[in-house]
């Protein structure tokens, strides 16, 4: 029987667990992939504590599968879904869970993977890169003007850099002293985080800042605040939408829809967006992958290559 990852309750790293499941079957809208390789991102250990995705409903059933984005081989569709057939490489928001060997992919979140993209990189854009675009346009900055990114050294905050700086504007990047080189490599003016970091940013942006992209939420998104004049121009993807608008932002808009998913597939073949996958892991050490995310010391991207036979 075909592997997952999953967890069996809501709690820590106790409750996942290697298990074999039935392989799923597509229901309308719906495509079944034969997985290659499934994203690693914060929401998935945050799902396991209970966290539910905007717009997700009902009763969650364990034990549950853990993972969002992945790429994969198109083995079967369900009611009303054109445009794909068996066979087809594919990439998009998971259904029921990615860390798998198979999984349900909602169709009006999939798109072909271009040749020039691997499956690795693919498995890396429907999550972190898609809400990098979503975020940046919805900032909709003139090219000069300067974005102050919290969080810059993980997947979607290496994603918003690159696109923001291929959009013409300036980046500050505040990260761990550690991720220093990464940000630098992708043309942003890093900023060391930890205590007295919004001093550092003041130092680095004398002019000020024309909008904040905070990935981090809490104590760093209210001093963040502070930082901006226009707190129209200060959105959230690390805390709940309530939170930022008690500061008079926003949570990051998410479009949702195949349309950007192949924008960032463009920018990916193009050559402006690298997801910067710096770890991969089989399915059998998704738990080394889950921890490497969790513990908030992951540099860029962290994937399981899976590959099953199809």
């Amino acid at each position: 029987m075909p592997k997952a990852y999953v967890f069996t309750r809501y709690g820590g790293p106790e409750t996942e667990a290697l298990v074999e499941l039935d392989r799923p079957r597509p229901g309308p809208g719906e495509v079944l992939v034969a997985v290659r390789a499934a994203g690693v991102n914060p929401v998935d250990f945050k799902q396991r504590t209970g966290y539910r995705r905007p717009g997700e409903s009902g009763e969650r059933t364990f034990p549950a599968v853990l993972g969002n984005e992945v790429s994969g081989v198109v083995v079967g569709t369900g009611e009303g879904v054109t445009g794909f057939a068996p066979g087809d490489e594919v990439f998009g928001t998971a259904v029921a869970g990615g860390y798998a060997e198979y999984a349900l992919l909602a169709a009006g979140i999939t798109a072909h993977r271009p040749d020039a993209l691997s499956a690795t990189d693919a498995a890396t854009l429907p999550v972190a890169a898609a809400t990098a675009y979503d975020g940046v346009h919805q900032l909709a900055l003139p090219a000069g003007a300067t974005l102050l990114l919290t969080g810059a050294g993980g997947g979607v905050g290496v994603a918003v850099a690159q696109i923001a700086r291929a959009l013409g504007i300036r980046v500050v990047g505040v990260a761990g002293e550690g991720k220093k080189d990464l940000v630098e490599s992708l043309g942003a003016v890093h900023v060391a985080s930890g205590p007295g970091w919004a001093d550092r940013v003041r130092a680095a942006a004398p002019d000020g800042v024309d909008a904040v992209y905070d990935l981090v939420g809490g104590e760093v998104l209210r001093e963040a605040a502070d930082l901006v004049t226009d707190r129209s121009r200060l959105i959230t993807a690390g805390a709940p939408a309530e939170e930022a608008e008690r500061l008079g932002g926003a949570r990051v808009l998410r479009a949702r829809d195949a349309v950007v998913l192949r924008a960032v597939a463009d920018l990916a073949v193009a050559g402006d967006l690298d997801p910067h996958v710096t770890l991969t892991f089989p399915l059998e050490r998704a738990g080394e992958a889950l921890r490497a995310v969790e513990g908030g010391h992951a540099r860029g991207k962290v994937v399981l290559e899976i590959g099953t036979a199809i």
